[in-house]
């Protein structure tokens, strides 16, 4: 009937319970026809626990073995996953990210995928097998070495594998029942998306959105990959993330076409607590400063976000740049401007970790006014302070207090008109 690549995250897996129920579900859509290959995450916390075992062992753990450890969590679900399929009188077979033909480059910890050779998977369903590979890790051809994908790896894992394999779609689980207008747990009356395109998708994962990985969008949407964001505990059909050119399923056809009357201007909004924000004051006002700064954070290696310099003060020629960088780059940024602050010429550095972005997305924007006013009015009414802005053709940004992003998002998210008739069920409470 078709072929199938299925991804199932650590809360899918949890435990003996959780791995025979997903094994239920793999084998019934064998029992349909399907070819099914999948993609398995580590068991439930498995991997932060190594994590911890490794630093508790090693301050600063090698990378190259670090990956070695972190990669047994993927390997280890994927046997009993197997096992409990066979249990059911089906034959699977597992792989690791290696065996499956997961080429990466050489980056331990962030490794990303240069080629995907599935030899071994297209002989195992050639032989009518289940296949079930290791999500999160691969192997880099020059070293020789067993590597790991960084956040997100077991989507981005899964939806390569439907790209080399010509799947006919990629059904990503988790513990929601697919994507939602905003994340469930801050908006509870968020409402589920039936079909969202993978431009808006990518914006909404770049964002805050954990339901999805910006790094597995962007492979699919570049390799014409169709994702079904579904979950793990319910039947429903989920999402479908539709790149340039897909058509609406048939399965959901009607629904979708019901939504798409409506017109939403905004596909979601989108939070995120995992920010930080530098201020470098007292830069000097003058040509070339900016491309210095910047340059010692890229060097650092941190990943800058939104960027605001104020207007420079006439008295003392001097500006200073605000930015924003995931929390955890925050420290290196920090010490790497730090020790060029006499060759920049700033005067300080200001450390700030209690914000929160707020997103709203919607590909509308482009032919629709009044979104800022909407957005600006809401945060206005309940008494919200901005203190950045940043735009793109499908999106606003702001940067608020991080005590007030929830409600601030509750507020935006009933002024744009994405509220539900009933609360979002959330069945496992991680998102993942």
């Amino acid at each position: 009937m078709a072929l199938i690549v299925q991804k199932y995250g650590g809360s899918s897996v949890a435990d003996a319970e959780s791995i025979k129920r997903v094994a239920k579900r793999i084998v019934d859509a064998r029992r349909a026809g399907h070819d099914v290959v999948v993609a398995v995450s580590a068991m439930g916390d498995t991997t932060d626990e190594l994590l911890d075992l490794a630093h508790d062992v090693a301050p600063i753990p090698a990378p190259r073995e670090l990956d070695m450890l972190l990669s047994s969590g993927e390997r280890i679900s994927m046997a009993l996953l197997a096992m409990a399929i066979h249990s059911m009188g089906f034959e699977a077979r597992s792989f690791t990210g290696s065996q499956a033909g997961m080429i990466t480059d050489g980056t331990h910890g962030a490794a990303r995928i240069v080629d995907v050779t599935p030899v071994r998977l297209r002989e195992a369903l050639d032989e009518g097998a289940i296949v079930i590979v290791a999500g999160f890790q691969g192997f880099n051809r020059d070293t020789r070495d067993i590597t790991t994908l960084g956040r997100g790896g077991s989507d981005t894992t899964a939806v390569a594998l439907a790209a080399a394999l010509q799947a006919d779609v990629c059904e990503i689980y988790s513990d929601v029942d697919g994507i939602f207008t905003a994340d469930p747990r801050v908006v509870p009356k968020a409402r589920k998306l039936e079909v969202v395109s993978a431009e808006e998708m990518l914006e909404l994962a770049a964002n805050g959105a954990k339901v999805l990985y910006i790094r597995a969008v962007e492979y699919a949407r570049r390799h014409g990959v169709m994702i079904n964001a579904r979950s793990t505990f319910s039947s429903g059909q989920g999402t479908f993330v539709l790149g340039e050119g897909m058509t609406v399923p048939a399965a959901i056809a009607a629904v979708a076409e019901e939504s798409a009357m409506e017109e939403p201007i905004v596909a979601g909004v989108a939070t995120d607590l995992g920010q930080a924000k530098v201020t470098v004051i007292g830069v000097p006002d003058v040509p070339g400063k900016a491309a210095e700064i910047f340059s010692v954070v890229a060097k650092s290696g941190a990943n800058v976000d939104m960027i605001v310099q104020n207007v420079s003060a006439a008295a003392t020629g001097r500006t200073d740049i605000s930015f924003t960088l995931p929390k955890s780059d925050a420290a290196v940024a920090l010490r790497a401007l730090a020790g060029e602050q006499g060759s920049v010429g700033f005067e300080s550095l200001v450390h700030d970790d209690q914000i929160g972005k707020l997103s709203v997305v919607g590909a509308g924007m482009r032919t629709h006014s009044g979104v800022s006013a909407t957005l600006f009015e809401a945060l206005s009414t309940a008494g919200v302070n901005i203190e950045m802005i940043s735009t793109s053709e499908i999106r606003i940004s702001v940067v608020v207090r991080g005590d007030d992003l929830a409600e601030a998002a509750r507020l935006v998210h009933t002024a744009f008109g994405l509220d539900g008739d009933v609360e979002a069920v959330v069945h496992a409470g991680t998102g993942r």
